[in-house]
């Protein structure tokens, strides 16, 4: 997915329809010309709604769409006749975005699940016609009630990418090499720090036409959760995940500070990222012999750890098992 055509936040400004108003029209007929009221109702106005659809995997298609504005009902007519309802807008989003007030922050809505609907600004309502208003006493009512206002609101939308593991790792640490060996994603690579700017996402096929989804975030830097390099823009990708997975090359100067350092912006950024399960994967160890992988293993931190080599080939498979074993305990865990 090209850096350009990644987007994750937009601001719409959104508008529903008024309602249409109630109709006032009293019944004229040949064979009784001081017919009683029969004035229709109003059609409501239109809705603005948010709704899921996996066609969608970015924010782009809405970077240029500012504003969204729906329908306004028509008024009522005679003979009872209502207005017609004022055209619904549904902005489509990807599953994992949310919905936010723009000026208070509140959260409207999440969007996780194909077709899932919200409406984000209601329709106003139609006026009630006069025919609602004759009683004994009044048998030729000569008002109606007219049409809810229109409602203006501007939203904020946030992608947060659905992904079962989530790649954490400091630049060049080898996350988008492993995710183009294990699935079809082509990240861009390079040795250089920062070459992934955008979240890449890869399906990742396991034993028996298994699968689970791989996300490669942007790499952290030390001070990302309080906004140095590309900051918490691309933190809030690794909310949803189930399992983190850390990578640390092989040739770091201190493994296990270094997994130490990410853990704590992650800690930093947000507490309950500390709640879901961790894996740690030492990449580039084409380099290392078994006796220093040994050395290594004395001084690592107390999670399932593996060592693997994209570029050789080496441990993959073992990562997959750890990954789908740890894939299986967190859903038990959610089931119990």
């Amino acid at each position: 997915m090209a850096s350009s055509n990644f987007v994750d936040y937009v601001k719409i400004f959104c508008r529903s329809g008024k309602g249409g108003a109630g109709s006032q029209h009293m019944r004229r007929e040949k064979a009784e010309p001081k017919g009683g009221p029969d004035g229709g109702d109003g059609g409501r106005g239109g809705h603005v709604i948010i709704q899921g659809s996996r066609n969608h995997w970015t924010l782009l298609h809405l970077k240029f769409k500012r504003h969204v504005f729906a329908g306004h009902g028509s008024d009522g007519g005679g003979q009872g006749s209502s207005g017609s309802q004022g055209e619904d807008k549904t902005i489509y989003v990807p599953l994992g975005t949310l919905a936010k007030d723009a000026e208070t922050g509140k959260v409207l809505c999440e969007i996780t699940e194909e077709n899932q609907k919200f409406i984000l600004v209601k329709g106003g309502l139609g006026g009630r016609g006069n025919m609602h208003f004759k009683t004994a006493i009044k048998q030729n009512p000569r008002y109606a009630q007219p049409g809810q206002e229109l409602t203006e609101l501007a939203v904020v939308l946030e992608l947060k990418i659905l992904a079962d593991v989530g790649l954490v790792g400091f630049p060049n640490a080898g996350k988008s090499t492993l995710l183009s060996v294990v699935s079809a994603a082509k990240p861009e690579i390079a040795d250089y720090p920062f070459t992934t700017l955008v979240p890449n996402l890869g399906i990742v096929n396991y034993r028996d036409n298994k699968s689970f989804v791989m996300a490669d975030i942007p790499g952290i830097i030390e001070g990302a959760s309080e906004g140095k390099g590309l900051g918490i823009r691309f933190l809030r990708h690794i909310e949803r995940n189930s399992i983190l997975l850390f990578l640390v090359p092989a040739d770091s100067v201190n493994i296990k500070k270094e997994y130490e350092i990410l853990l704590n912006e992650l800690r930093n950024y947000s507490p309950e990222l500390l709640d879901k399960q961790r894996l740690l994967a030492i990449s580039k160890s084409d380099m290392l012999d078994q006796e220093l992988m040994d050395e290594i293993k004395t001084d690592l931190p107390d999670i399932p750890c593996t060592f693997i080599s994209s570029v050789a080939n080496q441990g993959i498979t073992e990562l997959k098992d750890m990954i789908w074993k740890a894939l299986e305990e967190s859903n038990k865990d959610m089931i119990s």
